[in-house]
């Protein structure tokens, strides 16, 4: 992909895993608390959490959420059924990406063999 505003500082994460822990609301907003604290990342606005409770087809049953940064914000798909999750964390500021892939591994108890990412 070719950088078309390279004097924008853009840095792009998705991780996608298998997860071991119940996710519930709670869950979610303590992780995005955690990771936004761990990458030194700043938030401007609380968590907005959707779950479709039972609209659409039961195998995507889960949750839909986000979180403003200052610099940009961090998006989670959660598929309660298959126990799969997709992370998004998109800034306008550096973050070491080992630190978040660590960090949401051990949140979300991923095993080392369910989980991949890409950064862009």
């Amino acid at each position: 992909m070719k950088d078309i505003a390279p004097n924008i500082l853009r840095q792009r994460l998705l991780i996608e895993a298998f997860y071991t822990k119940d996710i519930d609301q709670k869950i979610i907003e303590n992780y995005f608390y955690g990771i936004t604290t761990h990458l030194g990342l700043k938030t401007y606005g609380k968590p907005i959490i959707f779950s479709p409770a039972g609209m659409g087809k039961a195998e995507n049953q889960g949750y839909d959420a986000f979180i403003p940064l200052i610099d940009s914000g961090i998006s989670l798909y959660v598929w309660a059924s298959a126990k799969f999750l997709s992370v998004v964390i998109y800034t306008c500021k550096s973050f070491v990406k080992e630190k978040a892939i660590t960090y949401t591994k051990n949140y979300f108890g991923i095993n080392t063999d369910q989980i991949e990412y890409m950064s862009f």
